[in-house]
């Protein structure tokens, strides 16, 4: 499991917490998820993250 960074405003996906809010299980790979995946903060697009 990994985390991903937004680089615009800071936001972190965690594979193992996911977004259950938003309809993501936990233990999602953010890698998996659809090309279309914007940050719930800031709406930066799935390519603005960094694996940390």
């Amino acid at each position: 499991m990994s985390k991903w960074k937004c680089k615009l405003c800071g936001y972190v996906y965690d594979d193992e917490v996911g977004e259950p809010d938003r309809g993501i299980e936990p233990g999602t790979n953010f890698e998996d998820l659809s090309d279309s995946y914007k940050c719930p903060i800031c709406g930066a697009a799935k390519s603005m993250f960094t694996e940390i």
